[in-house]
């Protein structure tokens, strides 16, 4: 297989096997007017199979979804043709209108304008609550 390298953008990398549409998701990737490469499976000397995705523009990736849904992640930043930059990215100890709360009597599912926020309660479980009402995020 071969995928072309990128001249201005953004590679995602060390994804845990199968984690990479997840991403996707989150991240809304499908509605960038890009060319984006999801790439599963791939073989890793240090983890065994991983996934990649390259984004071939430079956009504004929220790197608190990233965090949350596989801590340890490299976030590669290229620039004509050259890495620039490199993040490894780790648990945020707050996400802010990334999970939805599922409590039908909090507030944020009452007050529309509210932010969904969660708080990082146990890094170890990798649980977060709901920072109004306490429930935990599935």
């Amino acid at each position: 297989m071969n995928i072309d390298s990128i001249q201005n953008g953004i590679v995602i990398d060390h994804i845990s096997a199968g984690r990479g549409m997840k991403l996707y998701e989150l991240l809304g990737l499908e509605k960038l007017d890009c060319s984006v490469a999801i790439i599963k499976n791939v073989h890793s000397e240090k983890m065994g199979k991983k996934d990649i995705i390259k984004i071939d523009a430079e956009i504004p990736v929220n790197l608190d979804v990233i965090g949350y849904v596989d801590p340890g992640v490299s976030v590669n930043f290229i620039r004509d043709g050259v890495l620039v930059e490199k993040r490894r990215i780790d648990m945020p100890q707050r996400l802010t209108n990334v999970l939805f709360c599922k409590n039908p009597r909090c507030i944020c599912a009452v007050e529309q304008e509210l932010d969904h926020v969660f708080l990082l309660t146990d890094r170890k479980n990798k649980i977060y609550r709901c920072l109004y009402c306490e429930t935990k995020a599935n």
